[in-house]
């Protein structure tokens, strides 16, 4: 398959630049996995679309308030955003400008609160950086640091845990993982009210998330890698659901990419942590999800292309041309879908 047979055509105007007052007001259209069958409801109502003894998998990491601002030693201002801990203070790391910060560059961050020193260039053009800090680094990031918000976002964020899920904790992330932003703890405890299972697992979202694939080719394209995590409690759960015939239901494609990565072919999913860079696209064959939980995502990106592989790229693509035609809100603060068997309770019971 070729990477331009994802795309779609999206108006600028439907790019959500702000998230909403109410997390859980945003829209959540249904799309049946096998019929094409698309339904439209409000993400509050997501409930309809759960049954008793389904597992619901959701990735806990926090972003870290990774983009500093600050100057270089020698004059001129500078842009920073963490993009992954290298240990012993070093971080490998964007920077602007790219050609004013070569090795040995000396950075200072706030008032002489926070000093790097750039150690080498390394692929794809981001910068090796050493930070020099008294007391916790991620203390010092909270005081200092502005949330990294993605390209396409070009609004300020008023109240930065907005770009935080409710359930976030484990701070590693360089954007959300934005299908949970949709969550009220309110929403999660009527979830769970209803014979739901919730479990945790960690993936650490890097800013590769957002690069576009430039193979023309899908099986020429090379999947960037991230740290994730798998607790024993999660393990259990999921084998627990698989077994018994239950839905695993991925809330967002890091979640379902740790899943995916780490289930055995059994449907058996050990505690485990490790890197994964698996790279899901039509032809796939899920070992482990049965569902999931997304907002809408770039043409030509890998995570269309993952969706595309759960519903087929002809289900997928008529359902983002009907968001775009029913106005939805689109991307990381847009709305969402629900991808799977979409029979409601209700249906159910008449039936």
């Amino acid at each position: 398959m070729k990477t331009s047979d994802f795309n779609y055509e999206l108006p600028e105007e439907l790019i959500a630049q702000t998230p909403l007052e109410k997390r859980d007001a945003s829209r959540l259209m249904g799309l049946d996995k096998e019929s094409g069958e698309i339904s439209h409801r409000h993400f509050y109502d997501l409930p309809n679309y759960l049954k008793a003894g389904d597992c619901l998998a959701l990735n806990d990491s926090r972003v870290l308030p990774a983009r500093l601002i600050g100057r270089r030693e020698s004059g001129g201002a500078v842009e920073v955003v963490l993009l992954k801990d290298r240990g012993g203070g070093l971080w490998e790391c964007l920077s602007r400008p790219g050609k004013k910060t070569k090795p040995e560059t000396k950075l200072i961050f706030g008032e002489d609160e926070l000093h790097a020193t750039v150690e080498a260039s390394c692929e794809g053009g981001n910068k090796l950086i050493r930070f020099q800090y008294e007391g916790i680094f991620l203390e010092v990031l909270e005081r200092l640091g502005k949330m990294p918000l993605p390209p396409y976002i070009t609004a300020e964020l008023e109240d930065a845990e907005r770009y935080q899920t409710v359930y976030s904790r484990q701070s590693g992330s360089a954007a959300a993982p934005t299908a949970g932003l949709h969550f009220t703890k309110e929403l999660l405890d009527k979830i769970k009210s209803r014979g739901v299972s919730l479990c945790y697992v960690t993936l650490h979202v890097g800013l590769g998330t957002f690069r576009p694939v430039k193979c023309e080719s899908l099986e020429n394209h090379e999947m960037h890698s991230e740290f994730c995590l798998v607790p024993e409690e999660t393990a259990r759960l999921v084998t627990e659901t698989k077994k018994a015939k239950g839905r695993v239901i991925a809330v967002g494609t890091t979640s379902c990419r740790v899943l995916e990565s780490f289930t055995k072919e059994d449907g058996s999913l050990p505690a485990i942590s490790g890197w994964t860079d698996i790279f899901i696209y039509p032809d796939y064959k899920f070992k482990c999800i049965d569902a999931l939980l997304t907002n809408f995502h770039l043409p030509e990106s890998t995570l269309i292309m993952l969706v595309s592989a759960l519903a087929g790229r002809e289900n997928v693509l008529g359902a983002y041309e009907e968001a775009v035609r029913q106005r939805y809100r689109f991307f990381s603060f847009g709305d969402a879908m629900f991808i799977g068997d979409t029979k409601t309770r209700q249906e159910e019971d008449i039936v």
